[in-house]
């Protein structure tokens, strides 16, 4: 990683890591010097860095701030058809989906945008569908909690459906259940009820 760090030519980028760039399209048939892909490996090192943009924090900070004063409500609070994008470790293929995150306060409760944040947080790293919907319930869970947590992730993988076995239109769905959603099947059915599941 040291090599990535020292000062480069390409306006913000590594020459290390443009070059690699520059290596993967020359590998791939093409003229990295050509016009039109001149400019490829900058901006393909950008892209990566903002694709990547989850390991420069923790997102569990989102959860710091509560609010107490929520005037007795005490059912479920479901954040619905979130979308996100994210890449598979295994090809870094797009990972293309939208999330449903609910749990149920225990005395507070947090900003809704503050579920987004987790999500995306976790979702700009190299993911597996199975991990980042552990990831996601598991901080909510951990820094809220609450009495119960729901997590259920649809998504598509383009290293299923524009590589390999080339299937489209499959979705894959995972799902987290914490609490009293995993322990109590009427819980569970209410919050996959809301989700529309």
């Amino acid at each position: 990683m040291s090599d990535l760090v020292v000062a480069d030519s390409e306006g913000g980028v590594p020459d290390a890591v443009a070059n690699a760039v520059r290596t993967l399209i020359e590998w791939a048939g093409d003229d990295p010097m050509r016009e039109g892909l001149a400019d490829t490996p900058r901006r393909v090192a950008k892209a990566w860095k903002e694709y990547c943009a989850g390991y420069a924090g923790d997102p569990a900070v989102h959860l710091d701030r509560v609010f107490e004063e929520v005037g007795g409500y005490d059912e479920i609070v479901l954040l619905k058809d979130i979308p996100f994008q994210s890449h598979c470790e295994h090809h870094m293929a797009p990972i293309i989906g939208r999330a449903h995150i609910a749990y149920l306060p225990r005395d507070h409760v947090v900003g809704i945008s503050k579920l987004a944040r987790v999500l995306h947080g976790f979702a700009r790293r190299l993911q597996v569908q199975e991990r980042l919907t552990a990831q996601v319930a598991d901080c909510i869970w951990n820094n809220l909690k609450p009495l119960g947590v729901a997590v259920v992730i649809e998504a598509t993988h383009a290293c299923m459906t524009a590589r390999g076995v080339r299937t489209p239109g499959v979705e894959m769905k995972t799902s987290r259940m914490m609490g009293v959603f995993r322990d109590d099947e009427r819980s569970r059915r209410e919050v996959l009820a809301l989700m529309g599941l």
